[in-house]
This record gives structure tokens, sequence and C-alpha cells, in this order.
């Protein structure tokens, strides 16, 4: 496993982010014990959940099923950078109740508290907010982070699904208070989806972030879709993000050039789609979220993957990007 520092700070991560959302509604806990165990053997040290997956009625439980591998020991939990977030509803009994979302000061304080209660653990490493919320000032945010930093309950913040313009004024309203803001972004970027090249990858390397890809697949459909589709499997490109964009003909048009490239090159599609984001300016690493041991074995070999320049330039033809703003839509 290779690492790299998480943006500015001195926290060293591994470059495959071991995402946890299907933990639960897709994968049983044994099942996800087992893919935990092989990913930390495997290098892996930096594993990222949210407080609301479980989804529904079961919102929690993937923070749940965390916490008992934790409990079984062998310095788990020590060898784990833990990433959860902040920000869905929590209510109870799938109840929507003021306060019990977003980023008050109040709903910060009560759910740090379950989620270090279902993880079974006195920290986290890195608590992000999963959106940005426009209601609540950011002096209200960095006081409540800022006394959890203090009571130890969690050590670096990061957001999710911010815009540039949030990382910059979220950033500077914690210089104002002394603290150290915002160490990274977790973002959705992807060989199909760039537009975070646009202004959020260059507000993060402006201000030290590292940049956290998520759905680095698209939802499957840089996994081979068309191939799978076509030998009657894969049930992710038959709907969602996957089946959407492939009902679009430009962008059917650009998988089916992509599978064929790689098809030349004997390389798989998904391992490429996570070994360019590797390359990219900025990344830490992409979020892996393996149902199953062989999707994570796949995602462990991307790692290892070097891409060559013809090859990169071949995959800049078929997905340009849209460049920094603003050239991306002025001179």
């Amino acid at each position: 496993m290779k690492y790299t520092q998480l943006g500015r700070t001195g926290l060293k991560v591994s470059r495959l982010v071991l995402g946890t959302m299907n933990f639960g509604p897709q994968t049983d806990e044994a099942d996800s014990h087992t893919i935990m165990d092989a990913a930390l053997d495997a290098g892996v040290n930096f594993f990222d959940t949210a407080n609301v997956y479980g989804w529904g009625e079961n919102k929690g439980r993937t923070e749940e099923i965390i916490g008992t591998w934790f409990a079984k020991g062998g310095g788990r939990r020590d060898k784990v950078v833990l990433a959860t977030k902040v920000y869905g509803n929590m209510g109870p009994d799938g109840e929507v109740w003021p306060n019990h979302d977003k980023l008050s000061a109040v709903n910060i304080r009560r759910a740090v508290d379950a989620s270090l209660k279902r993880l079974r653990t006195d920290h986290i490493d890195l608590y992000q907010f999963h959106h940005v919320d426009r209601d609540t000032p950011w002096e209200e945010i960095w006081q409540a982070m800022d006394v959890l930093v203090q009571q130890g309950k969690i050590v670096y913040a990061g957001s999710s699904n911010f815009a540039g313009w949030h990382i910059a004024q979220a950033n500077e309203a914690a210089a104002r208070r002394g603290s150290l803001g915002l160490v990274s972004e977790q973002c959705l970027y992807n060989l199909v989806e760039r537009r975070a090249e646009m202004e959020v990858v260059p507000a993060a390397q402006g201000y030290g972030l590292g940049v956290i890809p998520w759905s680095p697949l698209h939802g499957g459909l840089l996994g081979g879709a068309i191939r799978k589709e076509r030998e009657g499997g894969g049930a992710r490109t038959t709907s969602g993000r996957s089946a959407d964009a492939l009902a679009n003909t430009k962008v059917r048009e650009q998988i089916q050039a992509y599978e064929d490239l790689l098809d030349k090159h004997g390389l798989e599609p998904g391992e490429v789609a996570l070994a360019w984001l590797l390359t990219r300016p900025g990344v830490t690493g992409p979020i892996t979220g393996p149902r199953t041991l062989e999707q994570l074995s796949s995602a462990l070999r991307a790692v290892e993957l070097e891409l060559s320049e013809e090859l990169l330039a071949s995959l800049e033809e078929i997905f340009p990007g849209p460049g920094p703003s603003p050239e991306a839509f002025a001179w």
C-alpha cells in the first residue's frame, strides 16, 4: 500500500479509502468484518463512514458494524484513521424532528456523542460535514468543533459536497478563530464527472485540503457497464446513476470508447478509473465501497497500476475535463 499525508496535516493515510456505505444495506455484519480485516491486512488504514449510513429505519447501522469490529480488539482501532460525517437527520424512529440534523452546535454535540457510542470508540479522527449548512454561521460551527477538539472527541474536521467558495468561507472563518479549519473535501469526482476540477479542487489545493473522491466509478458506469450489460450481469448498470448516464447517447459512446481502449491494453475498466484518480493533482485517495472481497481485491490492484502517458492522453481525449475556472466558461 502507498501512503500520503492528508492535505496540509501530518496525518498519513492510505491512497485507497475504504468506504463502508454498503455495510448493512448490502453486506451483512460478518462479511463486512471480513472485508475490513482484509483491507487492514493490505495496508488500508483510512476508513470512511457516516452517521446516516444504513439508511431509513436502519440509519446508524453501518457505524454499529464498524463498532463491533473495533470491539474485537487486536489493535484494530489504533491502526485505523476513522472518518465519519454529520448533517443528515438522525431523529429517533425515523421521526423528522427539529435540531436532529444539519450543523447547529446543538446537533453537532448530539451527533458526535451518538456516533462515538455506535462506533465504540472515544474519538473520531476526521469528522466531516456531509453537506454545507446554509442556515448556520461558521462562527457557531467552529466554536462547536473547537470544543470537540479540546474534549478529545475529534482530531480533524473535513467537508463533503462543498462548493469551492464554501471551502474558502469555512477556512477563512476558522483562521479568524485561530482554528485549523477544514483539512479535506470529499466530492463527486471521476472520469465522467470532472466538474470538481473547475473550482472545488483548486480551492482545496489553495487551502491545503486533501481531495477524497466519492463514486469513483460513477455508480458502476466506469466498471465495465456496457460489457456487463451485454453479458447480462452488473445489476448497478440497470438503475441509478449508471443507467441514467447510459441512456445519454454521447455518454454511452464515451463509455464504449473507454471499454474498447482498455480491452486493447488488457486492463480492467474499474481499476483504471481508480488509478486515473490517483494521478490527479490534489487527490489523497478515492473511496472504494466494496460489497465483496473480490471488489476490494480489484481496488487494491488499482493502487499499484501505473498508467502510461499514452493511455492518460487517450483517456483525456475520451473524457475531456472542463479545466479550471474561469477559463472553463470564459477566456
